[in-house]
This record gives C-alpha cells, sequence and structure tokens, in this order.
C-alpha cells in the first residue's frame, strides 16, 4: 500500500466488525503502509513478561519455536471455519489472509521481495532483502536460522508473538490447563496490554537489535514512516473473540486500557532506544526520532515568505530546531488529565524539559529522556490496573480532540490524534455506552478526521485541528 492509498480498518470484535465498517467506512485514511503491505511485524521476544509460577524450574525448558505447522491441526487453529467451542480454531486462515489487513503478519517476508523491498534493498547495498539481517529482524522469525520447522516464508509466524512453544504447546492443547500454567511455561502473556505493547514495540518503534531499527538512511532508501498505535492494530490483526470465556481465562479486556498503556510503552521504547547508541548517526542525532516536516518542508529566503510551522507550547525549542516526535507525548497527557492529574503536572514538566534539553547538549537530553521515561512508566503501570469508565473514556476523547488542540502541529500527532478516537469510539460502542445505531451515524465526522491525515505532504494544522473537534464533539454527543 502506497501513500495516499486505503488502509481497511476493521474491528474483529463479532459485531464490531459491522460496526467500525459503519463508522469509517472500513476505511483509515492514514499512512501505515509499513502496517497495512510490508506487515505488522513483531520479533520474538521469548521469555518477557513472564510471572513466576510454581513450576519446577526443571521442567520449563528453553523455548524453541516449532513453526506454524504445529498449530495448523484441525483440532487446533486450522479449520476453515470458526466453530471451535472454546477458541475461533481458524486463527490460522486469519493469519494467513492474502487479502485482508489480518493477514500482513503472514505476508512480512514474501513483500520483501516486491519492487519496492528490492528497491530499498539496492539503495541500502543489502543484496536480496529476504536474506537480509537488516530486515528479518522484523519480517521473519529469526528461529528460522536454527530450527527445523520454521521457515523464513512463513513470514511472523505465531510463535513470534506467542512465544516458542517447544514448552507450552502440549499443555496448550489440554483443556486441564490454565492460560497462567500456558505462560508458565513460556507463553508469552498477551492478554496483559503491557506485555503486549512491549512486544509489539520490538518492530513497531524499534530496538537497540539488529534488524529491528528502521533509522533515517533505511527511510531515505524509501521505507514508509512508522506509525502505530496498540488498541488498533491489534484488532486489525485479531483472530480471537474477548467473550465471557476470555474474561475468564485471562482478563476483562479493555480498549480504551490498551490503548492508553500502549501510549505510555511507546514513548518509553523512543526514549530508551533514543538514549542508546541508536540515537546517534556520525555527527548528526539519529533523524529517525525527530518529526519529518521538520526539515521536510517548503524554504525560502524571499522577504515576505511565511513559514508555515506554528509554535507548539508542549515544545519549548527554538525556531529552526528538530523537534522530536512527540505523538505519544500529547496522548500521554491527555490520559494522565483524566485519570491520573497527580501525575499529569509532573508528566508535562518532564516532557517540556526533555524538548529544551535537546537544544542544549546529548547528555542533557538523555538525562531528561530518562526522567520522562520513568514518569511514563509510572503511568503505564496506573493504566494497566484501572478499568477506565464510560465517563473517563468520553473526557479523554474531550482531551484528544479539543484540549490538546494546539498541539497539533505536526503531522504525526494527528495520525495519533484520528487513531485514538477512532479506538476510544470503538471502545465505547463495545462496553455499551454507545448504540452501534447512533455510532454510525457520525460516519461522516470521523472520515473527515481521517482524511484530515490521509497526506503526510498535504497535513494543514488548523484543518485538522477542526476536522478532530468536529468528530469529538459528535462522540460527546451520542453520550
Amino acid at each position: 500500500m502506497m501513500p495516499g492509498s486505503t488502509l481497511p480498518s476493521v474491528r474483529g470484535r463479532g459485531a464490531m466488525v459491522r460496526i467500525r465498517k459503519s463508522v469509517i467506512g472500513g476505511r483509515a485514511w492514514v499512512l501505515l503502509w509499513f502496517a497495512a503491505a510490508i506487515g505488522m511485524v513483531v520479533l520474538i521476544s521469548a521469555g518477557r513478561g513472564r510471572p513466576a509460577m510454581a513450576v519446577p524450574v526443571a521442567a520449563v525448558e528453553a523455548p524453541r519455536h516449532l513453526g506454524v505447522g504445529s498449530c495448523a491441526g484441525s483440532t487446533c487453529h486450522g479449520r476453515q471455519e470458526a466453530t471451535g467451542t472454546v477458541v475461533r480454531q481458524d486463527e490460522l486462515m486469519r493469519w494467513q489472509d492474502p487479502a485482508s489487513s489480518g493477514g500482513a503478519h503472514s505476508r512480512a517476508w514474501a513483500v520483501l521481495g516486491s519492487p519496492r523491498g528490492l528497491s530499498i534493498a539496492a539503495k541500502l547495498s543489502l543484496g536480496d532483502p529476504r536474506a537480509a539481517a537488516d530486515c528479518l529482524g522484523c519480517h521473519a522469525d529469526p528461529a528460522a536460522a536454527r530450527a527445523p520447522g520454521v521457515r523464513l516464508s512463513d513470514g511472523v509466524g505465531c510463535e513470534a508473538c506467542h512465544g516458542g512453544a517447544s514448552g507450552w504447546l502440549d499443555s496448550h492443547a489440554s483443556t486441564s490447563a490454565s492460560h497462567r500454567q500456558n505462560v508458565a511455561r513460556g507463553m508469552i502473556a498477551l492478554d496483559d496490554p503491557r506485555t503486549r505493547a512491549g512486544l509489539c514495540a520490538d518492530c513497531h518503534f524499534g530496538s537497540e537489535a539488529r534488524g529491528q531499527f528502521v533509522d533515517h538512511r533505511i527511510m531515505a532508501a524509501g521505507h514508509p514512516r512508522l506509525s502505530f498505535e496498540l488498541d488498533l492494530f491489534s484488532t486489525m490483526q485479531q483472530h480471537w473473540n474477548e467473550d465471557a470465556d476470555y474474561a475468564r481465562r485471562k482478563q476483562r479486556p479493555s480498549a480504551t486500557r490498551t490503548w492508553a498503556v500502549g501510549q505510555a510503552v511507546a514513548l518509553m521504547r523512543a526514549l530508551g532506544t533514543y538514549s542508546s547508541a541508536r540515537g546517534t548517526a556520525g555527527a548528526f542525532p539519529e533523524f529517525t526520532f525527530f518529526d519529518c516536516q521538520t526539515c521536510h518542508r517548503r524554504i525560502s529566503d524571499a522577504i515576505d515568505y511565511r513559514p508555515s510551522a506554528l509554535a507548539n507550547p508542549g515544545r519549548p525549542i527554538p525556531p529552526g530546531t528538530p523537534a522530536f516526535q512527540d505523538e505519544n507525548m500529547i496522548m500521554l497527557s491527555a490520559a494522565a488529565q483524566v485519570v491520573a492529574p497527580d501525575l499529569a503536572g509532573a508528566f508535562d514538566r518532564d516532557s517540556r524539559a526533555f524538548h529544551a534539553a535537546l537544544a542544549i547538549g546529548r547528555p542533557q537530553a538523555v538525562a531528561a529522556a530518562g526522567r520522562l521515561r520513568g514518569t511514563a512508566d509510572t503511568l503505564a503501570d496506573a493504566f494497566a490496573r484501572r478499568p477506565f469508565s464510560r465517563a473517563e473514556t468520553l473526557a479523554i476523547v474531550g482531551q484528544v480532540a479539543t484540549g490538546a488542540a494546539q498541539r497539533y502541529t505536526d503531522y504525526e500527532g494527528g495520525v495519533q490524534a484520528v487513531m485514538a478516537i477512532d479506538t476510544l469510539l470503538s471502545a465505547l460502542v463495545r462496553d455499551g455506552g454507545v448504540s452501534p445505531a447512533a455510532a454510525a451515524g457520525i460516519r461522516g465526522d470521523i472520515d473527515r478526521a481521517y482524511a484530515a491525515v490521509r497526506d503526510a505532504n498535504g497535513f494543514r494544522p488548523l484543518e485538522f485541528r477542526a476536522a478532530i473537534s468536529r468528530a469529538g464533539a459528535a462522540i460527546r454527543k451520542l453520550a
């Protein structure tokens, strides 16, 4: 999917599929080509997020990947229809759907051989991208190099997200084993929003590992920008039913909680990676951390030229200074002001201090990043424990749509705001706070908000603020 094309955005939560299509016409006008065409990819993080369990150490082997085939039986996840009594059991078919966004993970390796993938590799002198370590970290399961049952051509397979299955496959197939026991044996607890966010962040925000970081050099070669929101992307990949059985075995899902925790973890990952060796590129800072439109604007030395940049009250930086991408800071601040006002002030102060430190020097910026990361971590913990009421979700909609309006000066902030409005409306519908018919009735307002971020080069902050404000007002009127 190239910039300017449409991205399907369908919630896979039973009736939510129809609601999503009704609300936004089945289209989210966001430049997420990386997510939809290259693949919404994640890398194995075996062993992360596993709580201590009463399981003998000797009984838990180091997780080994067995390959997609180990999940493909008709009595497991390989059915053609969702006829399972506990889980759907058609999960494999949904994972490999050749047309929808739900099949993006299975296409992650194959897309490296597309004309665009080959062109990027040629510019970077990588050779065949389908065998290049700089690509395979996120476009395939690295276990393919050491596990005979895993194939590169499977792309991002089941175990890339769920963890190597050697320790938990048998218990997972047993009706007598609990989810908690499976996690103790090596399954990754994706029902926990912090665990899921950390896993997805490996590729959707990057890490220090090889093949897990899209730097400015790779973007200059043609790789699309990374744009990600945990709940929206999770539902585009959803192959599970969040029913009463799911809540009994795991925990009651909350889209608002997943969104809020995802924003906190995304910021933590960005700040942590920036503070690492990835934060510099020779004599320059690594520009992938900074907002593209800071530099990629029309310039002129004419005496009557009026710069297109707008002042951002959340970023106290001198004119002409590259702006650190702050979209997650804006969203996190909006959520904190509603449900954690005692932390919101500290978070906003730390955010401003970090931006200011960027204009002083790298040591000062790294120190400020550490303080801001700590505050975001505290917020992530607070959000992870919170059920989020209907009133709180509506209040966050108001903060995102209008409270933060003056901070929408750049394209990436606009993208996050639109995805937030979409996610929060869907959360209200699913939890019974807004009727499906009422949500469908504001389709035009949501469509206009998405249209405002269709093209990064055509982003107009003042017009966007008006569009997102109208969408937010329409949602609040439904209550």
